[in-house]
């Protein structure tokens, strides 16, 4: 099973969830035939909107609904729950009085329907994804599963379907097609002028333009399929664009307005004073760490965090310019503590994006919006700067063998190297690798044997066996045999009756009274008896003995007043 191979490889699966299945009753398309605007006395504008659900509400007539939704309008197509469905979470739909009208049903968000969290719009579909009255679930896609996995901050490859294709033709021995190995027009300079003052900050900077663009072109059913069971809403086909190549290839991009851009674009420092309006409408003081892509007005952009609200794609942009850097990473990150934003680009920039994606994912950007979008390509590619120098690693052949404690052969280890993407030499006994350009985490001589060690298995590591020499705490992940791997071999031999081991280094701290604290919260200070039914087995199999004459040592130290007359000692 996929799930099962992926979870073997490190990407840990954290849910497999079908939409459909948490929601119950009719959930059908709409078409919004009228929207009236009433303000309400709390400040809050609502809408009373008319709704032609087909037959689906059972007379053909249309549909009042309350909405408070603005990011629609008259001859949208959205998604309506009509009375009698649940939705997630147990809301039931009913027909009810509110804002002085009878609201018969719901248009819904992502959010409601369990589709993502964004509650900020309602879903609206392309004018062609379907007939008012249709099923909603067909169109949204709500009958395939969707898998989430949780990803180590080092595996930013894995925010990308590339990513999770590359592993799933590791976990399956299958050879892999690198979306990102595309052919791309070369650099030549006449495109788009860009200015980068802070190198090490932005070691890569990609522009390229399209013209002739239509605005009022809607994402296609897919795409917008697709960005929602990703968890985005669907906002218009030049923003829906950059976010779909950056799911799909794992590379932030972003998209002017090339006629409100004024002069080149220029990366560099903020000046003590400055301040920009981000896409969110925050406007935001801007510090002289903060990086910034700018132009002759000033900030457009806070670099691989958000856009500007001033240079934002709008329904009269016909002509673009797409953006696609590689910013470090530490940059990155402060700058999304700093002013507490942190967007999709953010997430993956401050783990370490491939630096050599951005020409492929521009090109990627345009060839969207060529076909979908009717626009054309501009001659003239602009590239600014190099990538950083891959990371060379040299190992001993058979430490992979060596630290497992699995047989490993050579020619295994120079196989899955070279499957993860690694250039791989051998002189006699040492073996070099040089790591790909999406690992910016293989950097230490036991990555490449993790990396070995994952594909083959932990599953095949011998239970007990000595990994040859035991290795410094000093390193990170290296520790001699310690009571918590005892305790698996324990279990693993069918002796599970032992109590479960306190959290490494923490054998319980000293409360205020003197006693002490669990290493396991509150729970486990309770008795047994107010456990569940495991605690009571484990407490009959094992009675609490006293601490051994090294613990009593130990607790003599910490706890210097234990024999003082009034001073409680006890736990």
């Amino acid at each position: 099973m996929l799930t099962d191979k992926l979870t073997m490889l490190g990407l840990k699966l954290e849910a497999i969830t079908n939409p459909a299945d948490a929601i119950t009753g009719p959930l059908v398309l709409g078409r919004v035939l009228t929207v009236e605007k009433e303000p309400q006395k709390n400040g809050k504008v609502i809408n009373w909107c008319s709704v032609d659900v087909g037959d689906a509400n059972g007379t053909g007539e249309p549909q009042g609904i309350i909405c408070g939704a603005h990011n629609f309008v008259e001859g949208d197509l959205v998604v309506v729950c009509l009375p009698g469905a649940v939705l997630p979470g147990d809301f039931v739909i009913s027909e009810r009085k509110t804002y002085g009208h009878l609201s018969a049903g719901m248009i819904c968000s992502a959010a409601e329907l369990g589709l993502g969290t964004d509650h900020d719009g309602i879903i609206v579909l392309p004018a062609d994804a379907g007939a008012p009255g249709d099923n909603a679930f067909d169109v949204l896609g709500m009958d395939d599963p969707v898998i989430e996995f949780e990803i180590n901050p080092d595996r930013a490859y894995a925010l990308s379907l590339r990513g999770i294709a590359r592993e799933a033709a590791l976990g399956f021995g299958l050879p892999f097609a690198d979306p990102a190995l595309r052919e791309t027009p070369a650099a030549d300079g006449a495109g788009y002028p860009v200015v980068v003052e802070d190198p090490e900050a932005c070691p890569v900077f990609v522009a390229r333009t399209v013209s002739g663009f239509d605005p009022t072109t809607q994402t296609p059913a897919w795409m917008t399929t697709r960005l929602e069971q990703a968890g985005m809403r669907p906002i218009s086909l030049g923003v829906d664009i950059s976010n779909y190549v950056m799911l799909e290839l794992g590379q932030p991009n972003h998209c002017y307005d090339k006629a409100k851009l004024a002069g080149p674009i220029t990366v560099r420092r903020a000046a003590a004073g400055e301040q920009i309006t981000t896409l969110d409408s925050a406007v935001r003081k801007l510090t002289e760490v903060d990086l910034l892509i700018t132009d002759d007005n000033g900030a457009i952009g806070i670099a691989g965090v958000m856009g500007g609200e001033d240079t934002e794609l709008s329904d009269t942009t016909t002509d673009i310019v797409v953006e696609a850097a590689h910013f470090d990473a530490v940059t990155i990150f402060r700058a999304g503590k700093r002013h507490k934003l942190h967007s999709e680009a953010s997430k993956r920039f401050e783990r370490g994006v491939d630096p050599l994606l951005p020409q492929a994912a521009a090109d990627r950007v345009v060839e969207l919006l060529v076909e979908l979008g009717g626009a054309v390509s501009d001659p003239g590619v602009t590239l600014v700067g190099t990538p950083p120098t891959p990371v060379s690693i040299t190992i001993p052949v058979d430490l992979p063998a060596r630290i497992s404690g699995i047989d490993i052969s050579a020619e295994t280890t120079v196989a899955h190297l070279e499957a993860v993407g690694c250039a791989v030499s051998v002189a006699g006994s040492t073996l070099t690798a040089i790591a790909p350009s999406w690992r910016p985490d293989m950097t230490d001589p036991y990555d490449p044997v993790e990396e070995v060690v994952r594909i083959v298995g932990y599953d095949q590591s011998a239970v007990g066996a000595a990994a040859g020499p035991a290795r410094s705490r000093s390193h990170r992940g290296a520790a001699p045999a310690s009571p918590g791997r005892a305790h698996a071999r324990r279990c693993r031999a069918g002796r599970d009756d032992q109590l479960p081991l306190r959290r490494r280094g923490r054998l319980g701290s000293p409360r205020p009274d003197g006693g002490r604290r669990s290493p396991y919260g509150p729970a486990h200070r309770q008795p047994a008896q107010q456990r569940g039914a495991a605690a009571r087995h484990h407490a009959a199999a094992r009675p609490v003995e006293g601490p051994g004459p090294q613990r009593r040592a130990r607790q003599q130290r910490r706890r210097p007043l234990r024999d003082q007359p009034g001073v409680r000692t006890d736990g």
